[in-house]
Parts: C-alpha cells; structure tokens; sequence
C-alpha cells in the first residue's frame, strides 16, 4: 500500500508542473526571428554612420594641421618676411604679396610665387590619406574685412577638406567639405 500511494504522489506531481505547449515555443521562435531580422537590416546603417563619422574626423584632423602649419609660418614686419601670403580670389591657393618676400630656412620665395606649404592638394597628394583633397585661402582682414575683424595686421586663414563619403546604397554621394576658419596676426 505504501508503494501505491507514493507512485500515485508522483503522478499527480508530473500533472501539476508547468511548461510551454508547441505554440508557445513556436512564437516565442517566431518574436525572437523578427527581432534578429531587425537587428540585422540595422548594421549596414550603423557601420555606415560609423565610418561617415570616422571620415569626417580625418577632414576634420587634416584642416587642422594645414591652420597648425599656417600659425608656424613667419610673417613679420621689420623685415618684412611674409610666408602666410594672400590668396588673389577664392579659387585661389596663397602667394607671397607684392613687395615681400618670404625666406624659410634657406628657402628664399619671391613676391608672386607660390607658397609650397599651402599649395592645393588633390586626392592622392595628402600622404597615407588618399581620397582627401585639402586647400587654403588666406584673406586680407584689412581689405576684405574678416568675422568682424577690419585690421590689416590680420589674416583670415580658410582650410577646406573634401572627401567622397560611403554609402549604403549603390549609388555615389555627393563629395563633403570641411571648412576650418582661423584669424591669424602679424608677428
């Protein structure tokens, strides 16, 4: 008799525990597929917006070090040593003024020519960072006025970075430009 009872215990007990039927494993199935699906079609929009951020700190990067290299150049008054330059227009990379000249090193640069640090750089020309181009204006805040600065000891130094961003889709993207502004004086 003791044998019975504890057999039927068990029994009852078996009955009474709980768990998921077929139709509940089978949606559960079903949501956690629909959520993968839709973690999945995200990851090309997110490793796209990653790389776009990445690309626009390397322009960033590279107008930065061109305005480092232009607050390292010499331009003096007495002597008139004058290796900023002006850009003649927009389209324009900077040269040394009439009547200057610039000296860097050992490197003497009449008035007229161009400067070599400033020259415009298309996208094979920027070591290790090809597909960027990069060119400097420099404007004459005594004539053209700058920010709200009219002072002719004061120079409006403009770096653009172009760059061909990624895309999701198959088709291009327009090219991106960086601009990094600063107004530098005569020293």
């Amino acid at each position: 008799m003791f044998a019975k009872a504890h057999v039927s215990t068990k029994v009852r007990a078996l009955r009474n525990e709980a768990g998921f039927t077929l139709p509940e494993v089978l949606l559960a199935a079903m949501i956690i597929i629909i959520a993968f699906v839709t973690l999945l079609s995200v990851i090309p929009y997110s490793s796209a917006s990653v790389q776009s951020g990445n690309q626009l700190s390397t322009a960033t990067f590279l107008a930065n070090q061109k305005l480092e290299e232009a607050k390292n150049v010499p331009w003096g008054t007495a002597p008139s040593n004058d290796c900023l330059g002006l850009s003649a227009n927009a389209n324009a990379a900077p040269s040394v003024p009439a009547g200057q000249t610039c000296t860097l090193g050992a490197t003497v640069i009449a008035a007229g020519a161009a400067l070599p640090w400033a020259a415009d750089q298309n996208s094979t020309a920027i070591t290790n960072f090809n597909g960027y181009s990069r060119n400097v204006r420099i404007t004459d805040c005594g004539v053209a006025g700058c920010t709200g600065i009219t002072d002719a000891g004061m120079r409006l130094v403009t770096v653009s970075v172009t760059f061909q961003p990624m895309t999701t889709s198959s088709t291009a993207a327009s090219t991106k430009t960086v601009s990094v502004s600063m107004v530098v004086s005569q020293r």
